[in-house]
């Protein structure tokens, strides 16, 4: 019996990105036997050409054996994007990818194979910042992506899978800020799986940037605590504590300096966007 991994990508004006994304993804190693793949490009609101170019794909998805659909929604809104890709999504296990994320090739592989059983789980790959072209957002990242959140478990910002049990978890998609937050706290650290493969996801370019997506990030983490107290309990990120952070310090001062700035900055009223979502990048 064939079963069906679906990857719904959700794009709102990513003409730039997307033909890297789909590329990685669709030149990705060969699932477990019994596996096929389909692609779910959900392109919302966009005023560029991003459904074009992701159409233009579709032959290359041929050749690999890939399913691959494009949707256009008038309305952008990536929640909106979301339940429309899960609604005509046939697989039953499902990858919700960013479509700025570059992933390697073995990862969609290793996330079948974790999540390939009947118990509910929750899996990602290993996150890498992309490299950036700011001196600021270099060091920002470099000291970021030191941290507990991301070096343990799975965060899975930019990408996470669940199996049909997990995604069972939760129906429709919630109006929140932090998709990601929301799903992975809804599993609990022993449920939460982090393959070896990785993936590049992009950061913000610049100070004023890297403050307002900060904020956004945030709010969205202290929408769902306020939502969804109960999911809390599910957190199981490791502190970093007064050694941990200044042995950080004392690794990389310059990262510690813009990391705590822009930390610092973002309580300030400087910086704010009326847009209740951006991109991490």
């Amino acid at each position: 019996m064939t079963r069906h991994l679906s990857v719904i990508i959700p794009a709102h004006n990513e003409a730039e990105w997307i033909g890297d994304c789909a590329h990685a993804l669709l030149t990705s190693d060969p699932l477990p036997e019994g596996w096929r793949a389909e692609v779910l490009v959900v392109a919302n609101g966009c005023n560029d050409d991003t459904a074009a170019r992701a159409r233009a794909l579709a032959g290359l998805a041929g050749e690999r054996g890939w399913g691959w659909t494009v949707l256009e929604l008038a309305e952008g809104g990536k929640l909106g994007a979301l339940n429309a890709g899960d609604a005509a999504a046939q697989g039953p296990l499902r990858a919700y990818l960013d479509a700025d994320v570059r992933v390697d090739p073995g990862l969609m592989a290793a996330l079948v194979a974790a999540l390939d059983t009947d118990a509910p789980h929750y899996a990602s790959g290993t996150p890498r910042v992309a490299p950036a072209r700011s001196w600021i957002t270099r060091a920002y990242g470099r000291f970021w992506q030191t941290l507990p959140f991301v070096t343990t478990g799975g965060p899975g910002f930019g990408l996470f899978a669940v199996n049909a049990a997990g995604r069972a978890r939760w129906q429709g998609w919630p109006d929140i800020i932090s998709d990601d937050t929301f799903v992975r706290l809804s599993f609990a650290p022993a449920e939460r799986l982090r393959v070896a493969p990785g993936y590049d996801w992009p950061m913000v370019e610049g100070f004023a940037n890297l403050v307002r997506v900060r904020r956004r990030q945030n709010a969205g983490v202290a929408e769902v605590v306020a939502l969804y107290p109960s999911l809390t309990v599910n957190d199981g990120t490791p502190r970093l504590g007064l050694s941990g952070l200044t042995r950080r310090m004392l690794r990389d001062p310059v990262g510690f300096a813009v990391y705590a700035t822009v930390a610092l900055a973002v309580k300030t009223p400087l910086f704010r966007t009326r847009n209740r979502w951006a991109r991490g990048r």
